[in-house]
């Protein structure tokens, strides 16, 4: 029987879910839950640009919950660890990019007793943090020895990101470097980066210092730049990096790495993507040292992106491809170390 899926939010992530949720062979779409009343009773397939699917949205939770559906694609804005809680009690599996890659037990207690009295089972999971912070880098850890750095790092153009009220209210662009610098996405995407380092540490024997250093820098624009969000005029920030780095004595062993530049013009300083242009790194240091980029996961223009970021499209397939996984699992927190081999599917027309 197929598994029953909710897709609880219909963002960029939501959207790309439903899709994904209705090409997967072993999964069918039951309910999906919307924020906006606007959205209420359209057709999921309308909502994720796709054909009719024959779901309603809906934004009364207990209604959803009580379809008794075997997992929840959990994808809204910001996590809402007691929402969670309800979900998990009530028997419903969750998979989500919104954290929950590697909860510690301090701070997961109410996360577990959720899952023990649904019998149900929790599995963060993303692309950066949830999947090039963490799973890669340790599945590339195996063809090495001897290891002396793990570095996972992001270089987008921020521009292909088509949300511009987070990209200016909750990004802080467009804003005057001492604002900016006050981000809220330090704390909001350190706690992911902080749990995938947490993972690393601990899968690879390293005796790392208690503090997980987290830093944010800027760039201005030196001219005005477009934007999804408008005009970014001199002066203002048109570019940020956030960095988070373990260490062990003091020396960095772990570094986690995001650069998102509203392009490589006009900047102050002069960032750029680098030669080999946008693209994920995860590199292993030791003996030999690896080195693999990842490519395809940012669009080919800032057009293409707005339109269909293949970035947010990879951050909803890694969700739906773990699953069915997820719903076969112990009930618990389920983490890539708990996990076995996630993959996708072959597509319709050349599958079994």
């Amino acid at each position: 029987m197929a598994i029953k899926v909710i897709q609880w939010a219909t963002g960029g992530v939501g959207r790309a879910a439903i899709e994904a949720i209705a090409a997967h062979p072993e999964l069918e779409l039951v309910g999906v839950w919307v924020h906006s009343p606007a959205k209420e009773g359209m057709d999921a397939g309308e909502l994720a640009g796709i054909a009719p699917l024959g779901v309603k949205a809906t934004g009364d939770v207990d209604a959803l919950l009580a379809l008794g559906a075997d997992c929840i694609c959990y994808a809204a804005l910001l996590p809402d660890e007691e929402l969670v809680c309800k979900m998990l009690a009530s028997g419903a599996n969750v998979v989500t990019p919104l954290g929950w890659v590697y909860p510690s037990e301090k701070k997961s207690v109410a996360l577990r007793e959720a899952c023990a009295t649904g019998q149900s089972s929790l599995h963060g999971t993303g692309i950066h943090p949830g999947g090039i912070t963490e799973r890669f880098p340790l599945m590339v850890s195996a063809l090495t020895s001897r290891i002396t750095h793990v570095r996972s790092e992001e270089f987008s153009d921020i521009r292909t990101y088509g949300a511009p009220d987070v990209l200016r209210d909750i990004m802080l662009f467009g804003h005057p470097p001492e604002v900016s610098l006050q981000s809220p996405m330090v704390g909001l995407l350190g706690g992911g980066f902080r749990q995938s380092i947490q993972m690393i540490a601990d899968e690879l024997g390293f005796d790392i210092d208690p503090r997980i250093e987290g830093a944010n820098e800027v760039a201005v624009a030196t001219a005005p730049i477009d934007t999804p969000m408008g005009v970014i005029e001199p002066g203002l920030v048109a570019a940020q990096r956030f960095t988070w780095t373990a260490t062990v004595k003091g020396e960095a062993v772990i570094t986690a790495q995001v650069n998102w530049l509203m392009g490589e013009k006009d900047l102050d300083p002069a960032w750029s993507f680098g030669q080999a242009g946008e693209r994920f790194e995860v590199a292993v240091t030791g003996d030999p040292d690896v080195l693999v980029t990842f490519k395809g996961y940012q669009p080919e223009t800032v057009e293409e992106g707005l339109v269909r970021n293949p970035g947010i499209t990879s951050t909803a397939h890694h969700c739906v491809s773990a699953i069915p996984y997820v719903v076969a699992a112990q009930p618990g927190i389920q983490t890539y170390l708990d996990l076995p081999l996630i993959a996708g599917r072959a597509a319709p027309h050349l599958s079994r």
